[in-house]
């Protein structure tokens, strides 16, 4: 009778555990990110503090405050620049709108095959298209303090994380310990290698873009190419988010460059998705491209942006945790 009561408490309190962790799976989520990015920045941090300034050598903690406040500025300038004059111009669009469509749609007409193209179907994809991007924005906009909670939470496992570490390890039995730390320690190296892999991605496809949207003379073409490549640190969903923006850039400018902007979106992302992502990923975190493309579509449709972004190092985390102790159950080192 008492076991069996153990047992209902038990689950009982699993159950409260399970709600909990669901209501709170988007701060769960944050944690996470910044326990993986502290994991992955680790070596440029370590790198700025063997910088030295004259006789002067900084700290772990100055490390992180040059490293965060570099990025923000760069992040910042890159907003406050490059960024308003497109708004501006989506703004002018917004309010011309009417006379706008009308002009399209005559030039549309002039393409052999498309005379009878039914104009109130545009329109309606246009106005989608516009809608998704704006929402978009917006959605960008309002995760910013999401975005700050996460920079703290990086920054303290950054700087403590040595410690919390510790801790963790410190709720397993010490026999099981040694060969944990081990493990971590090897899935810890495969996750770094994660960001030089999604770093080439990133760079590849700013490049790309900055050459098809330069042979386009699309309008901020440098500052639209460079948003590419920032945007591609969230797989899949980061270069759709871009390529809408730059489509309506390009409708503004001028409506054919919409097709040029989006044949080579689609041709990129055929090469991307098919060739560089696997083989990419393969090098970089030891992953066959198979794994690579699943944990993708796993971890977009699990939690969207955030888990696409994680997917793949989340992935390389499990693979050394599933070789460690599935794979070699005896606990041999490797």
């Amino acid at each position: 009778m008492k076991n069996h009561r153990s047992d209902i408490i038990f689950f009982f309190m699993m159950a409260i555990g399970l709600y909990v962790a669901y209501r709170v799976r988007n701060v769960l989520m944050l944690i996470y990110l910044g326990i993986l990015f502290a994991v992955v920045l680790a070596p440029a941090i370590d790198a700025v503090r063997r910088l030295e300034i004259g006789k002067y050598r900084p700290g772990r903690g100055m490390a992180v405050v040059i490293l965060l406040v570099g990025l923000l500025t760069v992040i910042t300038l890159f907003f406050v620049f490059a960024l308003p004059p497109i708004f501006r111009d989506l703004q002018g669009l917004a309010q011309n709108w009417p006379a706008k469509m009308a002009s399209i749609t005559e030039r549309v007409r002039t393409v052999p095959f498309l005379e009878e193209i039914d104009t109130s179907r545009v329109q309606g994809w246009v106005a989608g298209l516009m809608g998704g991007a704006l929402g978009v924005l917006q959605g960008l906009a309002g995760g910013v303090f999401g975005i700050f909670t996460w920079i703290i939470i990086t920054a303290y496992f950054i700087l403590d994380g040595e410690r919390a570490y510790h801790w963790g390890l410190s709720m397993f039995p010490k026999e099981k310990r040694e060969r944990l730390d081990r493990t971590l320690i090897k899935a810890e190296k495969r996750m770094r290698h994660w960001l030089v892999g999604q770093l080439a991605l990133m760079a590849i496809l700013g490049l790309y873009t900055l050459i098809v949207f330069g042979v386009l003379q699309l309008k901020y073409f440098y500052a639209l190419a460079a948003f590419c490549g920032l945007a591609n640190i969230v797989p899949i969903i980061g270069p759709v988010i871009s390529v809408t923006l730059a489509a309506i850039v390009a409708l503004v400018d001028a409506p054919w460059k919409v097709l040029g902007v989006v044949g080579a979106y689609l041709v990129y992302q055929q090469i991307e998705t098919a060739f560089l992502t696997p083989k990419i990923m393969k090098a970089s975190v030891d992953l066959p491209p198979l794994a690579v493309i699943i944990a993708l579509s796993m971890g977009g449709a699990l939690a969207g942006v955030i888990g696409a972004l994680v997917a793949v190092p989340t992935a390389a985390l499990c693979a050394v945790l599933i070789d460690e102790y599935l794979v070699h159950k005896n606990g041999a080192k490797t």
